[in-house]
């Protein structure tokens, strides 16, 4: 899906679920936000009328490029759980453009478990957020969508130091990134391809957010 263009009105009500602050401040711009798969739940509890997971993705099908967007139509779990996104709110992100995205509780960093997990489950991608907000969306009785952009596709081995990099509430940790880089100073390339790659897909989460 390209030119994908967002307006507040068709998500009003919205609570919007992401994992990191920089997704959060694009997110914004449409509606509540919270930081933290394990907080929309309680939010959805306090008179949210849909949850919508929202922000980047790691690429599984290798035909994702930097900056895709993924709306799948449900959510898989490294558990066997499948979720169906709700179809009005499909719609209302653009409509779907995948069958699947995968839901993980850990960093997925590796080329060649991507692969794996592609030919094993056929999702488009994989997050950290969805699961959890897909199953509280069940438990709150509410639907959920999910908006996310692929920041590192298929092909691409994450850095030791991106993932180090990951602190909590969404911040970026820069002491462990640094020292990442100063143990292993051979991943500053990959380190820079991955950032030009992460703009991408916050430019495509920014484009889609202003108002048709």
């Amino acid at each position: 899906m390209s030119a994908v263009s967002l307006s507040a009105s068709d998500l009003a009500g919205a609570v919007f679920v992401v994992g990191m602050r920089a997704e959060a401040r694009v997110a914004r711009t449409l509606g509540r936000v919270v930081i933290g798969a394990e907080a929309a739940g309680v939010d959805a509890g306090r008179g949210g009328a849909a949850l919508i997971s929202f922000g980047v993705c790691a690429g599984l099908d290798p035909a994702l490029v930097a900056g895709a967007i993924v709306v799948p139509e449900r959510v898989l779990t490294l558990a066997g759980e499948c979720f169906a996104a709700d179809r009005a709110l499909v719609a209302a992100l653009g409509g779907a453009n995948a069958g699947a995205l995968l839901a993980s509780d850990a960093i997925i960093g590796k080329r060649t478990e991507k692969a794996r997990l592609f030919a094993a489950t056929g999702a488009a991608a994989l997050d950290m957020e969805s699961g959890a907000v897909a199953r509280a969306a069940v438990r709150c009785g509410i639907p959920f969508a999910v908006f996310r952009a692929v920041a590192d596709p298929a092909a691409r081995d994450l850095p030791p130091a991106a993932e180090a990099a990951f602190g909590a509430g969404g911040s970026i940790d820069y002491l462990r990134l640094i020292a990442s880089l100063v143990a292993n100073p051979g991943q500053i390339p990959a380190l820079i391809a991955l950032a030009r790659e992460m703009r991408a897909a916050m430019r495509a989460l920014h484009s889609a957010t202003q108002a048709r």
